[in-house]
């Protein structure tokens, strides 16, 4: 028994052998035709990349004006609509804006749910206050937990002036500001302002990314909470009007999503894909045009380019039926046949994946290169202000799971034609095979 496996081994490895050398000769004897083939389904895949590279590029651009205006590192947003409360009791006051309050124990709750990586609570905020020139301007104000801050709008920017807030400035009077905020007032690292009432020294100038930020002041949590009112009076200490969460997984999004609407079914809870939808301008008109026109192109180059290697491949097994039926009539079994044709057609997928992927990266980098500036417009997240317009550059980029696929789809393709082409070359028997040629 033992002396049966080296032989069969070598049976095997032989037919191996055989199996490549005969491949390999008969795609040299049809090179032209085997490279039309890699060529077209190449192309075909290629244009598959380069509109999965063009549509990842616009996901990344939506996300970079999302980061700019909402905040890095949180996946949900969780807000509850202001109740009407009436005439305002003081115009001047610290007031929520059309956000209403939630107690601060909401944070905690959301944070015991599972598959939440982080929880953290903030009061955004704004002030009525008169220019120099005696005109009401308002100014808004950002109320930050210093335990987690790597989480809301303070997270998107970078300290320029200054330094950020210690956890030991929850209870004093220190500020950030926004550095186009600072500019537009004179202020610097040292400056006394006022809020609410209360004097505050700026600590650290932040300059956010793209939109100048979602808040002209950041304060402490805590310090924000002592200030601010209710428009009817009442003090909002112990409150928050956004809560921002962050997933264990970015596949856990969507259950987090629902499972803090039913423990919370007051609130709105927001995600990426709610805020992409508010995205306006040349921005969105590109992802809808990567959508709707891009894979329905890449479909066409697709269905085309398989067509025309079945055809080629189907054109081929009809021309080698004298050897086909040359093989059976030596021993070949119909199996060996197919797997024969198959496995050809394998190597051909092989190479063009190798232009499909060439190609994938030469119309990633020209989109790249010629794409315009793009440029989107959010609503403040605060719903206080103008909208903000935030410019990006589409930068396509091809990733490796856009890779594996194109190679999947280029042996995929041709092994399918292949085994069209197997199909008919099993039908063929020794003598049919020899008088379609005669």
């Amino acid at each position: 028994m033992t002396g049966k496996w080296p032989g069969h081994c070598g049976r095997q490895l032989g037919t191996l052998r055989f199996f490549l050398v005969y491949a390999c000769r008969e795609i040299r004897r049809r090179l032209r035709q085997a490279l039309l083939i890699a060529l077209g389904v190449g192309v075909g895949v290629g244009l598959v990349m380069t509109i999965s590279a063009a549509s990842a590029g616009v996901g990344d651009a939506q996300a970079a004006v999302l980061r700019s205006l909402y905040g890095i590192g949180t996946d949900l947003t969780v807000t509850e609509p202001a109740r009407h409360f009436g005439a305002i009791q003081d115009p001047s006051a610290l007031l929520p804006g059309d956000l209403g309050p939630l107690p601060t124990s909401s944070v905690a709750s959301i944070s015991r749910l599972p598959h939440i990586a982080s929880a953290t609570g903030a009061l955004q905020l704004t002030e009525l206050k008169l220019s120099a020139g005696g005109l009401p301007v308002s100014i808004t104000v950002d109320g930050t937990d210093l335990a987690h801050p790597g989480r809301g709008p303070l997270s998107a920017g970078t300290i320029v002036s200054g330094h950020g807030f210690v956890p030991a400035d929850g209870a004093s009077d220190v500020a950030i500001a926004d550095s186009g905020y600072a500019a537009a007032n004179r202020l610097s690292v040292g400056s006394a302002i006022t809020v609410a009432g209360a004097g505050f020294k700026i600590t650290g100038i932040i300059r956010q990314s793209e939109s100048g930020g979602s808040a002209d002041i950041y304060l402490p949590l805590a310090r924000a909470q002592e200030l601010a009112r209710a428009p009817d009076g009442t003090r909002l200490a112990g409150r928050v009007n956004v809560i921002y969460v962050a997933a264990d997984s970015a596949t856990h999004v969507a259950d987090v999503q629902t499972e803090i609407s039913r423990l919370l079914p007051t609130v709105t809870v927001t995600g990426a894909s709610d805020l992409a939808r508010s995205v306006t301008g040349s921005l969105q008109s590109a992802a809808s045009l990567v959508d709707d026109l891009g894979r329905w192109v890449a479909a066409a180059a697709l269905i085309a380019a398989f067509a025309v290697a079945s055809l080629l491949t189907i054109a081929a097994v009809t021309r080698r039926a004298r050897e086909f039926g040359t093989l059976k009539a030596l021993g070949w079994t119909t199996t060996r046949v197919i797997g024969q044709i198959i496995g050809e057609s394998a190597v051909i997928g092989g190479l063009g994946a190798a232009t499909g992927v060439a190609t994938g990266f030469a119309g990633a980098a020209l989109v790249t290169g010629l794409a315009p500036t793009l440029s989107g417009t959010v609503p403040r997240s605060n719903d206080v202000g103008d909208p903000t317009t935030v410019t990006v550059h589409l930068a396509a980029h091809v990733g490796p799971a856009i890779i594996v696929a194109a190679v999947l789809l280029a042996v995929g393709g041709t092994v399918l034609a292949g085994c069209l082409g197997a199909w008919r070359a099993a039908r063929l028997q020794p003598a049919d095979a020899f008088a379609q040629v005669a």
